[in-house]
């Protein structure tokens, strides 16, 4: 499909089944409640034990139902890569199931980039100069204490240690932001994968997803994926001024948040119906 046909198709998407939107919506409430309650009854741990217990329950249920979520946003993809124009029903088991693996895809995909930041940080030495910075820091304040001397003065080591770790943590942030970025673009193609096979080691396949972006066309991959971040920005930027104006219409984003969740997923799957 073109590019704009692509969005086109997926920002109607939503609109063609209220009832099931009106659902998800009520799910998300419900998470976002038990989420809520979960985090209050835990801080009053601290005064009975039994607050724990409930609050760390409360969060299990959230969670439960944030798998049950992600899994029915796996089969939104996955009507867009079949070309399906039907919105898909809530298969409760199956989305469960599914949203599950889609936890471990997310969390896999997060740690690779995160251990390769890791490791130019190492490399980078940002943790051997934050130490040297920290003490030359404590070796100022120290003396500053015992009075051994009058003021505190940026010392040639800790002058040193500063540009140092500046110089270390400006490549370690920069490749941060490159490797995150190209892994938010391959977990993408990852989840896609998931909805089209069901398996959990095709969306895990990470040499396979990346393929993928060259098999539907770099160039295609980003203008869509760009598009989709900046007709949601818009519209969220043209609600928020609306809200600041009216607040009591914020309410509404309990239904427009899902709706363009809706519609980026939707594009994600017509967009991998090229290649699938």
């Amino acid at each position: 499909m073109e590019v704009m046909e692509i969005i086109k198709d997926a920002f109607t998407f939503p609109s063609k089944n209220i009832k099931i939107l009106l659902i998800y919506v009520v799910l998300a409430v419900l998470a976002g409640i038990f989420s809520f309650v979960g985090t209050i009854v835990y801080i009053f741990g601290f005064v009975s034990a039994e607050c724990f217990l409930w609050g760390g329950l409360a969060f299990i249920v959230s969670m439960l139902i944030g798998w049950v979520l992600s899994g029915y946003l796996i089969s939104v993809i996955k009507s867009g890569i079949e070309l399906d124009d039907e919105v898909p029903e809530f298969e409760w088991w199956d989305n469960f199931i599914t949203g599950f693996n889609n936890f471990i895809v997310a969390i896999v995909y997060y740690v690779i980039p995160a251990f390769i930041v890791f490791v130019v940080g190492y490399i980078t030495n940002v943790f051997g100069n934050l130490w040297l910075v920290y003490q030359e820091i404590f070796l100022q304040a120290q003396n500053l204490y015992t009075g051994a001397a009058s003021t505190f003065v940026v010392s040639d080591a800790l002058s040193h240690a500063m540009v140092n770790l500046a110089v270390s943590l400006s490549i370690t942030l920069a490749v941060a932001v490159v490797v995150f970025v190209i892994f938010l673009f391959i977990q993408t193609m990852a989840e896609a994968r998931l909805a089209n096979t069901g398996s959990l080691c095709e969306a895990l396949n990470v040499f396979e997803a990346a393929k993928d972006i060259s098999r539907i066309g770099v160039g295609k991959v980003i203008i869509v994926i760009l598009l989709i971040i900046v007709v949601v920005a818009v519209i969220e930027g043209i609600l928020s001024f609306i809200y600041s104006f009216l607040p009591i219409l914020s309410i509404l984003s309990i239904i427009i948040t899902p709706y363009l969740i809706f519609f980026a997923q939707r594009a994600i799957g017509l967009l991998y119906s090229d290649i699938a």
